[in-house]
């Protein structure tokens, strides 16, 4: 095995091996991050490049995809770059991947952007890809090779749990994020336990601009967290938290996979009525105070297991919980 890191992903990278030299099972086995260096122009242009042979090796290839369009530019050629220096596998390990809400056609003229990304992959000679949380399940079926679909719940379940609230319920901000939302419920209800589902209806006036939002389901006297893949802009979570509140909601939370946090997302989550907001490393976000309400969540863990799963050849369902 040999694992890298492209640019945008080396504190997670570094997070993975450590968790992965944890692992029981591993004494005797030293797993480390890699040299891939990359080489900038001064126009911009880059070019990775590996410090030590790869030749025969199986490697995995950590980089998440969020914006800039540089970080899967990088991710690309860093697979090309492994593929011609005789690797006999390479795995895109991408925990965050950018262009998934870009997998239809919504209006007229536009492009399916995650299926794109997809083919990019696949043209670059990646033989496998390990993601997290896609916008979409479905996204898994653009691919023509194997997909790893780890899910956030693995971690999320566990610390909604340490929270011991009463009255619990789980909303899903918009209809999309129902069969999640559900999942949730499922999982938190066990052993006699009680989670009921609240759904969040909205209306946009246009992308990333919420115009009206209505809660369907017994929120008053709950204690809710509101589940979803990502926080963007941070518009709809806030006001679905608003409502929730209006309508008798003892506290909200939130758990999201990945925070994109574009705009002034955080200044309007510390300023909400939300009570605490989980997302995970998926998307490094060092300048978060520690002190606010956002907290970060590792998905290290997840994914170290599941490579080392990969890697030696064993089943990784036991790593899904839905």
């Amino acid at each position: 095995m040999e694992l890298f890191s492209c640019r945008a992903s080396v504190d997670f990278a570094q997070k993975v091996v450590d968790s992965m030299n944890s692992f029981e099972g591993t004494e005797g086995e030293q797993f480390r991050v890699g040299n891939l260096e990359v080489t900038p122009f001064s126009d911009g242009e880059f070019q990775p490049h590996f410090e030590e042979s790869v030749r025969g090796a199986m490697v995995f290839l950590i980089q998440s995809t969020f914006p800039p369009s540089d970080n899967l530019m990088e991710l690309l050629l860093s697979i090309d770059a492994a593929k011609r220096a005789s690797a006999d596998k390479v795995i895109a390990v991408i925990p965050y991947f950018g262009w998934a809400r870009q997998d239809r056609k919504d209006k007229p003229r536009v492009a399916i952007g995650a299926k794109l990304v997809a083919n990019l992959l696949r043209a670059a000679g990646a033989d496998r890809v390990m993601t997290c949380d896609l916008h979409a399940d479905q996204i898994q079926g653009f691919f023509d090779i194997p997909v790893d679909h780890v899910y956030a719940s693995k971690v999320f379940i566990p610390t909604i749990q340490k929270l011991h609230l009463d009255n619990l319920a789980i909303a899903a901000p918009d209809m999309g994020g129902a069969k999640r939302a559900n999942a949730y419920a499922g999982a938190l209800g066990k052993n006699g336990g009680s989670c009921s589902v609240i759904i969040c209806h909205k209306t946009r006036e246009r992308a990333n601009v919420v115009a009206e939002i209505k809660a369907i389901g017994e929120v008053k006297g709950k204690n809710i967290i509101l589940v979803d893949d990502m926080i963007d802009t941070a518009g709809t979570l806030c006001k679905a938290a608003g409502v929730l509140m209006d309508q008798g909601a003892l506290s909200v939370r939130a758990c999201a996979t990945h925070g994109v946090l574009s705009g002034d997302a955080v200044s309007k989550i510390n300023a909400s009525v939300l009570k605490e907001v989980f997302i995970t490393d998926t998307i490094p976000h060092p300048e978060l105070d520690p002190a606010g309400k956002i907290k970060t969540v590792s998905m290290a863990a997840v994914f170290g297991s599941i490579i080392k799963k990969v890697y030696r050849y064993e089943p990784v369902s036991t790593e899904f919980i839905f």
